[in-house]
């Protein structure tokens, strides 16, 4: 391991070999157009960025024309963070391990807002108020769903009982504090990335239109549908140790960027971690942050969106509704919490020409980014689905590059030769 500094947090990183495990889900890449080495391409990029010592555990998952090409994990679900004894016991991480999706968690709840305006229970240009007369309160009668999906509501401001882990056993009072808030900006006029705030209000909505508490539906919709044994807010009491323990690494932030940081989250990063691994954060609901589940169960969510809404034959949405849904809503415009130019839909992060999040020549791709380099998306011109997972929370560095790298060789090892039911709709 290189040492480069007090400042830096790193984790020893293991000879890979020692510390990979691969899922017996993959299938041949000739089935799908790709071959071997170009797989192998793929994981070789995830091995260098594990060998940068800024995540104990990362795990990737790919899906191809709705077959998995690869799903493997490298590292340790615990006993190698900075913070470890060298004694420690060391869990190796599997494809079974679970992750935490965080921000990746709205795409989530922004799908299950979309199911109800597929059916016509909500549209997405009705005021919240509409649904919640208490949130309308102070100026905020007139937002509408359309505005909380896309960061454009005014009210990016967590107030201080967000952060309050007592408080998710009181969810009424999370929502009192919202429903308090006056809009920073005016609604619909900036986007300002609603880091906490959406996501209760949008959970209290799909509770009030469906009849069903968010993890209820959630199960009832996607879950079940999709087969997945986990992927809701949050575990059970006892599940916490299946899923692995996130680790501050890397340089301490630098003014600019704590700044940035405590401005969008409302707290330091490094005491966001230790509120991430507490039990309650995990065991509780956090709709825009807590999503649980494996790597494979992400990409398995995004392969239902890049196969028009339908998974082994359930149909979850129609291919209208997901073409609404990843319609810009503010392309490239600046975001005011963030401080960098962001280009949102109803509920997804969306890829850019020629570079973008999910890497170069991906325009038409959507999902999402986790705290730090967690990510999920669908490509419709690769028929691709793709999940990110990590437990290291690093500022970026100059080894974040090889974050970059394996999104490059994913796009450039994985032709545009899609033929899903969305490449004609967005």
């Amino acid at each position: 391991m290189r040492i480069l500094g007090r400042s830096h947090k790193r984790i020893r990183a293991f000879p890979s070999a020692s510390v990979t495990a691969r899922s017996d889900r993959e299938v041949d890449p000739r089935s799908v157009g790709l071959r071997a080495e170009d797989v192998e391409a793929i994981w070789s990029a995830v091995v260098g960025f594990y060998e940068t010592g800024l995540h104990p555990a990362l795990g990737l998952c790919i899906r191809r024309r709705g077959e998995v090409i690869l799903d493997r994990t490298i590292g340790h679900v615990r006993g190698n963070s900075p913070k470890d004894d060298k004694d420690a016991e060391l869990v190796v991480a599997t494809p079974d391990t679970l992750f935490s999706f965080f921000s990746g968690s709205k795409v989530v709840t922004a799908t299950l807002v979309h199911i109800l305006a597929d059916r016509e229970q909500l549209r997405v240009d009705d005021p919240v108020a509409k649904f919640i007369p208490e949130f309308g309160r102070h100026q905020k009668h007139q937002i509408t769903i359309r505005q909380l999906l896309s960061h454009a509501a005014g009210i990016p401001d967590a107030p201080p009982e967000l952060l309050d882990l007592e408080m998710l056993e009181t969810p009424d009072r999370i929502l009192n504090a919202i429903y308090d808030l006056e809009p920073r900006f005016r609604p619909g006029a900036v986007p300002a990335y609603h880091t906490l705030t959406s996501g209760f209000v949008l959970s209290e909505l799909i509770q009030r239109v469906s009849g069903m508490g968010i993890r209820e539906f959630l199960a009832k919709e996607i879950g079940e549908p999709l087969g997945m044994l986990h992927f809701n807010y949050g575990v059970t009491g006892d599940e916490l140790d299946d899923v692995a323990l996130d680790a501050f690494t890397g340089p301490k932030p630098g003014w600019l960027m704590k700044q940035t940081i405590e401005k969008a989250l409302g707290i330091s990063l490094p005491k966001l971690v230790d509120t991430i691994n507490d039990p309650r954060f995990r065991t509780g609901v956090v709709p825009s942050a807590n999503i649980i589940g494996t790597t494979n169960e992400i990409s398995r969510f995004f392969d239902m969106l890049v196969n028009g809404g339908v998974y082994d034959g359930h149909r979850i949405l129609s291919p209208s509704t997901i073409a609404k849904a990843i319609e810009p809503q503010s392309p490239g415009r600046f975001d005011r919490i963030i401080k960098i130019p962001m280009a949102y839909s109803m509920g997804f992060m969306l890829g850019n020409d020629p570079v973008g999040f999910y890497g170069p020549r991906c325009g038409r791709a959507f999902g999402h980014i986790g705290l730090m380099n967690i990510m999920g998306w669908a490509d419709p011109e690769r028929d691709l689905a793709v999940a990110l997972t990590n437990t290291g929370k690093p500022m970026p560095t100059v080894d974040s590059i090889r974050w970059f790298e394996i999104l490059r060789r994913i796009n450039t090892r994985v032709p545009r030769d899609g033929a899903g039911p969305l490449r004609q709709l967005h």
